[in-house]
């Protein structure tokens, strides 16, 4: 029992940061109909409901092909496609309506449940939908003519925001209207996209039937920048990937999202239970989140991050595998370090001492948190170090360590005396550690 006290009270400490980032957000959801449909979509809306009652300013997007489906198998219509996307006939066009209107009331009331002893007592959600998208037709393409399917052609922004600032959650159907007076078949996704570009919101999540990317190796990838999903999307096009094994239109859409100001993209998987609350009040998430900028930010250390990389190191110089430093110590030196920042948390450092007289520099304190080991974050780290070095014509690096000797061996660092240090640096070696000397020459 005190087990799980402690580490309830230890993840509920851990996701504050986030309750309170996340607070005043837009955040635009997509989900496709298949969830709708199933028995567990309930659990789904009452954690949308969470997220309202923290603050967070909720668009909900929702598709409804299997419903549409449904219906045009009662009515014994053929579907038909191309491209991916619907040909939207009038046959179709009055199934889309229908599935639309039910799948919306279906939604409303989810919402509007308030049982005793239910995740949604005492939450009072209001819903708001209305005609906030315009849309035009796609027209005829490869000599395909998809008639009332269409595309976006305007957002009303302002209508949205207006409903967001009343704290209500705006609830979207997959259908457009035309100045004309016409509706149009849309697809959810790239609606959801639009919508989020259109009022700047803070994050656009995906909810799949799939895990997330799976990048070449055959591994979910966790983070990619907008960069590395064009190359990977490339990689699966080539491929002749589909959505069956990688989720290939969302993609294009968190890249297209990414390229117009949407800092944060979250692809997940719909089927795993509080998959919302594990996304985006974690450090890590557990699907694929595509992001405008690196994830992972390495910079100069300040003194604010004193407190963040005591707590990094404490634990190793508990071990002993790092010497003890105060925090009078750090904040001192402060301005040799270098930091990983993930999310507001340092996840990794490492300090360079030089030495301008001789040419040479100590490679110190270099640490990741457990949880980012093995990843190439200390190589990264080391890495940068080495390059400032030779910018600021140092011209060999040298490192004092108790358990970390074949890790410098691997980047080129060879045994050398206590002697060999620089004759400072000879007067505070501890020889209680034994700790093995290292040098490396970085021209030549």
């Amino acid at each position: 029992m005190a087990e799980r006290q402690s580490e309830f009270v230890q993840w509920f400490r851990s996701a504050s940061p986030y309750i309170h980032a996340h607070r005043g957000q837009t955040f635009v959801l997509s989900v496709h109909g298949e969830a709708i449909a199933e028995p567990g979509f309930a659990h789904l809306v009452h954690d949308i409901a969470l997220l309202s009652s923290l603050g967070i300013r909720l668009i909900f997007v929702y598709g409804t092909r299997p419903q549409i489906e449904s219906r045009l198998a009662e009515r014994h219509v053929q579907s038909r496609y191309a491209e991916g996307l619907r040909i939207t006939d009038d046959a179709a066009l009055a199934c889309v309506k229908e599935a639309a209107g039910s799948v919306r009331v279906e939604i409303e009331a989810l919402f509007s449940m308030g049982l005793p002893d239910s995740p949604m007592e005492g939450s009072r959600i209001r819903v708001a939908s209305g005609n906030f998208v315009t849309a035009k037709p796609l027209g005829v393409r490869d000599g395909v003519d998809f008639c009332r399917t269409g595309e976006v052609r305007r957002i009303d922004a302002g209508a949205i925001n207006a409903r967001l600032a009343n704290n209500e959650i705006v609830l979207v159907p997959p259908i457009g209207y035309s100045p004309t007076g016409e509706a149009f078949n849309l697809y959810a996704d790239d609606l959801a996209t639009e919508i989020a570009i259109a009022v700047g919101a803070g994050k656009l999540i995906f909810l799949l039937e799939c895990a997330g990317v799976v990048d070449e190796t055959g591994q979910l990838a966790r983070q990619l920048t907008q960069a590395e999903a064009e190359q990977l999307l490339a990689a699966l096009k080539s491929r002749g990937e589909q959505a069956a094994e990688n989720p290939v239109k969302p993609l294009e859409c968190a890249i297209r999202a990414c390229s117009r100001g949407i800092n944060r993209t979250h692809l997940i998987e719909r089927h795993v239970d509080g998959v919302l609350l594990l996304e985006l009040f974690s450090r890590d998430g557990i699907g694929t989140m595509v992001s405008a900028a690196p994830f992972d930010q390495m910079r100069t250390a300040t003194v604010d991050d004193v407190g963040g990389i005591l707590e990094l190191i404490e634990p190793l110089e508990r071990e002993g595998i790092l010497v003890r430093r105060s925090r009078e110590k750090l904040e001192i030196e402060i301005d040799h370090f270098t930091v990983i920042v993930r999310d507001g948390a340092i996840i990794g450092c490492a300090a360079v001492y030089p030495d301008n007289d001789n040419h040479i520099a100590e490679v110190a304190c270099l640490a990741v948190r457990p949880a980012y080991r093995n990843q190439g974050r200390g190589e990264a780290l080391y890495a940068g170090l080495e390059r400032d070095a030779k910018r600021k014509g140092i011209d060999r690096l040298f490192v004092l360590t108790t358990r970390a000797a074949h890790w410098f061996l691997e980047r080129g660092f060879i045994p050398a005396d206590i002697e060999d240090l620089p004759i400072a640096r000879k007067r505070l070696y501890n020889y209680t550690r034994h700790s093995k000397v290292f040098i490396k020459r970085l021209n030549g």
